[in-house]
């Protein structure tokens, strides 16, 4: 079926005079998880993972994905005929350098210019100026291949209140607009989703674990425009889906919004003359760059919402604290069900999976999963990103290991959390294992730093721990996390070896990262241990502004996976001293048998 496929693009490529074509995993607006009109990549390649670019010749295709999905690419490739590419490993060619390799002299490179980023798109027009080729940017060739191709979805649309957001509208508009006078800029196009429904305080659901709204922004010191879809839209079967209720389009006119089409963006883009314009090439695509006129002066800057939205502001800060709580008495409730019943009634990672996420959206104001939830067992465990399905997932038994990565969004915030649960007897290098994830994490959530610092100063307080054995992960220690918004959420990371354009930014209160080391062992087992972070201002004295990390997360650590001999007196306090909290904050919602368990499973080592 793949083969076939890409016989199909190689003829619509031949008919289109490109030679070579690449297809990215994006949408208009550099989305990280995209909705299934957009799964282009994942439909030409069979490869289900998040992140990866394919670049298809006439005669060879290659997949280049990061080490997280280095495992499920290898399988879900197999018998395809195409390459996998695994980034940043030795003898690797970057994305980059291959095309370089496989463009000749005076070839033409093509892909559709919407789904692929302005600044992407400069790097492989030097690759052509270099070969004297050409570079076709307005091609969608997948639609004549996918002829069952999903519609865009635009679902209904509702604002953040206040008193979750803690900040209107308009005050974020007016921060918006303070930055571009700095700036000099008359005009700010924002694409970026997360960036939009922060800004303007809206949410929808026009992606399943990003509720988000479909749209582009235009500010102007007097007037924003938001290009979306009209207040109804009509879904495949005919029925009218109310996108924009009356009281939302008195909402956008109280806020100074005016509600313009969608499909009418790149034709206001395309008349902008003679005027500054902020956008960031890093975020906007191709498509966006190629229709301004060459009278527009660009000022390419990050947009500055992505560093207003990952400073939580203290509304926003008690939220979450309130989201977690809620969160962690799921998770906890889930980890009783799993340990009273694993062996006694018929268990598998897709029915853990859906007992889980069923615990979750019990909760009040509970949203949606905040990413399909990973639930690994075994030698599955070592696929950082794994996804289980009811017609392909492995049996839970009484022993080994299994890894629970999952989330939510509430209106009071969004979580992140992954624990790693014995099941039964474990050999004695999965404890050893497990106990230096441990360790490690805690090492993490314990660091005090002076104000400055960035994560990529701080990444190695987690991994020494597993260096000093020779040990690694292949993925950053942490992320931020949106509120409402994309989980994996920028600029702040924990990550020693930066992402290429994705410098981490210097800590700031308020910013939320995840603390998520593991071991992998391909074949065997996985091990993750993830909580969320809260950065805090301590004490300021001669040297500078002391900072350090507020828990988020409380959930019990599974201590039947933990090797006590191999902690020191600190790494025991660390443990204790959190499951203490752990209980004190989860037993007023717990009685009985599962009060008595909670209280074992958070005992002092």
């Amino acid at each position: 079926m793949i083969r076939e496929r890409l016989g199909k693009l190689r003829e619509c490529m031949k008919a289109a005079g490109i030679d070579c074509y690449l297809v990215p995993t994006s949408d208009y607006h550099d989305s990280e998880y995209v909705s299934g009109y957009f799964a282009v990549r994942r439909f030409l390649t069979g490869f289900t993972g998040s992140a990866g670019t394919l670049v298809v010749t006439k005669d060879e295709a290659a997949l280049f994905t990061d080490a997280r999905y280095f495992i499920q690419a290898a399988r879900q490739l197999e018998g395809t005929g195409i390459i996998l590419m695994k980034m940043n490993e030795p003898k690797v060619p970057t994305l980059k350098e291959y095309l370089e390799q496989v463009i000749a002299e005076g070839q033409t490179l093509g892909f559709d210019g919407r789904v692929v980023r302005a600044v992407d798109a400069r790097e492989y027009e030097e690759i052509l100026e270099k070969k004297k080729g050409k570079l076709v940017w307005d091609k969608d060739l997948c639609e004549a291949i996918w002829t069952e191709r999903p519609d865009i979805v635009h679902q209904p649309v509702f604002v953040l209140k206040e008193c979750y957001s803690g900040e209107s509208a308009s005050s974020k508009i007016s921060r918006v607009r303070e930055k571009m006078k700095e700036e000099g800029a008359d005009k700010h196009i924002l694409t970026s989703l997360d960036d939009i429904a922060w800004l303007l305080n809206l949410r929808g659901n026009d992606m399943k674990n990003f509720p988000i709204v479909l749209s582009y922004v235009i500010i102007t010191m007097e007037k924003v425009m938001l290009f979306a879809k009209g207040e109804r839209e009509e879904t495949r079967d005919g029925e009218k889906c109310e996108v924009w209720m009356p009281e939302l389009l008195d909402y956008l006119k109280e806020n100074g919004v005016e509600l313009c089409s969608y499909d009418d963006f790149y034709d206001y883009v395309s008349g902008l003359h003679g005027e500054s314009v902020l956008l960031c090439r890093g975020r906007v695509n191709c498509r966006v760059e190629k229709e301004l006129a060459g009278d527009v002066t660009v000022i390419d800057k990050p947009n500055p919402t992505e560093l207003m939205k990952a400073v939580k502001n203290p509304v926003e800060m008690e939220n979450l604290r309130k989201a977690h709580l809620k969160d962690g008495v799921a998770v906890a409730r889930f980890m009783y069900w799993l340990k009273t019943n694993i062996g006694k009634i018929p268990m598998t990672e897709w029915s853990a999976t859906e007992y889980i996420d069923k615990l979750r959206q019990e909760n009040d104001n509970f949203i949606e999963t905040s990413f399909d939830t990973i639930c690994a067992y075994g030698a599955n465990g070592a696929i950082n990103h794994y996804s289980a399905s009811p017609q392909d997932c492995l049996t839970l038994a009484p022993e080994g290991l299994l890894v629970v990565d999952s989330g939510g969004h509430y209106l009071e915030g969004s979580t992140d959390i992954t624990r790693t649960f014995a099941l039964g007897p474990v050999t004695a290098k999965m404890k050893e294992h497990f106990t230096l994830v441990l360790r490690a994490m805690l090492n993490m959530r314990a660091t005090k730093f002076l104000y400055g610092c960035r994560g990529s100063n701080l990444d190695v307080r987690a991994r020494e721990v597993l260096w000093e054995k020779g040990l690694d992960y292949k993925h950053g220690t942490g992320h931020g996390v949106g509120y409402i918004l994309n989980v994996h959420e920028g600029p702040n990371s924990f990550r020693w070896k930066p992402l290429p354009g994705q410098e981490s930014a210097a800590l700031e209160e308020g910013m939320v990262t995840t603390d998520e080391p593991g071991i992998y062992i391909e074949g065997s087992h996985g091990i993750r241990i993830e909580n969320e972070l809260l950065c805090r201002k301590g004490e300021e004295n001669e040297y500078g502004q002391f900072m350090y990390f507020e828990d988020l997360t409380f959930a019990p650590i599974d201590l039947d996976a933990v090797e006590v001999s191999l902690l020191g007196e600190t790494d025991k306090k660390r443990l204790n001293d959190y499951h203490k909290e752990v209980y004190e904050k989860l037993s007023p919602y717990f009685e009985g048998e599962e009060l008595a368990w909670l209280k074992e499973a958070t005992r002092a080592v």
